[in-house]
């Protein structure tokens, strides 16, 4: 037998086993009792937000700018010249 069929058909049934496994003692757990105070245990002021970066600015256009780049050229595709070609011979 070669041994890259063992190692497919017994090695890597661990990690297989290993996930049933953590899953039956998932559902074997008992749920955590909750406390009766009404809480949850923490502080009543929310939480504040992290003050957001301001946005990085836009690049200069005008007469103090670099000017707008040009479009590039267009360029002809080698299929549309040879579909061309081809359409005059028939």
């Amino acid at each position: 037998m070669d041994a890259t069929f063992l190692f497919m058909m017994l090695a890597l049934k661990i990690p297989i086993v290993a996930l049933c496994l953590l899953v039956w003692w998932a559902i074997k757990q008992e749920p955590e009792p909750v406390d009766s105070q009404g809480g949850d245990g923490g502080s009543k002021v929310p939480p504040t937000r992290h003050p957001r970066r301001p946005l990085p600015r836009s690049p200069r256009r005008g007469p103090h700018g670099e000017p707008v780049p040009t479009s590039p050229p267009r360029v002809r595709s080698v299929v549309a010249r040879a579909r061309q070609t081809h359409g005059d011979h028939v």
